[in-house]
């Protein structure tokens, strides 16, 4: 008798519109290829609460910010915790899947992220730049961000009651993304034009780029799922973390050779295998 097929809820909006991106297209071209090894269906995220019984796996893909349905998310996490579904990425995450908490965090223990503070009264562990940063700490896709020049940065960031994060604007060469599934590197794109951070290129990773990106890796110790660090290269050379995304990162598929891209559906396919049996095991 043939083993059971994995079953999966494949959650997205097709419909976001992202500045620069095409989600629904990335959503289109890997479920058409998952579908060799499992029986999923795809569905809004906001019917995913209601319709995740019955599935083996729950996978959160391009379903835009949080934001514009918080308290549908906050209901569908408390229940798949409470009921024990499996959800790729899992929730445990502790970067971008909690808020932005955690680049106060990484940068008060001295990792190589851009420097951060929670507020106006922090301002002074800053290093003194001509324009600032001021964003939420719930933000993404950049969805509330206003660069301020200094003389406004302690009223902006006041005014905003404690809920922000306050960064120096960095002078970066290029920003590069470096994309990993369960603890594997898979592939590094960059946008070789600061002005484009969405025209991609491929971007050949050193040994010291991975260390660095690793570093965050293992710091979020996810074990399973698909995680992007996004980084910029300063003036000197050196990397800075701009965010770690471990809920549902955009992965700019369309920017790698076929080659490279069939690469990541095989070992994305094989991370949501292993993860999926775990659930036909248990059951």
């Amino acid at each position: 008798m043939p083993a059971a097929r994995p079953r999966l809820l494949y959650v997205t909006d097709l419909a976001y519109r992202a500045r620069g991106r095409r989600y629904c297209d990335e959503d289109i071209f890997l479920t058409s290829r998952l579908r060799a090894r499992f029986d999923l269906a795809l569905c809004h995220p906001l019917d995913a609460a209601a319709l995740m019984d019955g599935y083996d796996a729950v996978v959160v893909r391009n379903s835009g910010p949080v934001l514009g349905y918080q308290s549908a998310y906050d209901a569908f996490r408390a229940q798949a915790i409470e009921t024990g579904t499996r959800v790729y990425n899992p929730l445990t995450g502790k970067a971008d899947m909690a808020g932005k908490q955690y680049l106060l965090d990484l940068s008060a223990a001295g990792f190589p992220v851009i420097p951060t503070v929670g507020g106006a009264e922090d301002l002074h562990g800053l290093p003194s730049a001509e324009r600032y940063v001021v964003k939420p700490k719930l933000g993404a896709d950049s969805v509330g961000l206003r660069v301020v020049p200094a003389r406004q940065v302690a009223a902006a960031a006041a005014s905003a009651g404690g809920e922000v994060l306050v960064q120096p604007c960095v002078d970066f060469l290029h920003e590069v993304s470096f994309y990993f599934v369960d603890d594997d590197f898979q592939y590094a794109l960059y946008a070789p034009d600061p002005e484009r951070r969405w025209a991609l290129e491929p971007y050949a990773a050193t040994a010291a780029d991975l260390e660095f990106a690793r570093r965050f890796i293992d710091w979020n110790d996810l074990g399973h799922g698909i995680q992007r660090v996004d980084a910029c290269r300063t003036r000197d050379g050196g990397l800075l973390l701009v965010e770690l995304e471990d809920l549902n990162p955009y992965l700019s598929l369309d920017a790698l050779p076929e080659e490279a891209r069939d690469a990541f559906v095989g070992a994305f396919t094989a991370s949501l295998g292993r993860f999926a049996q775990g659930a036909l095991t248990a059951a």
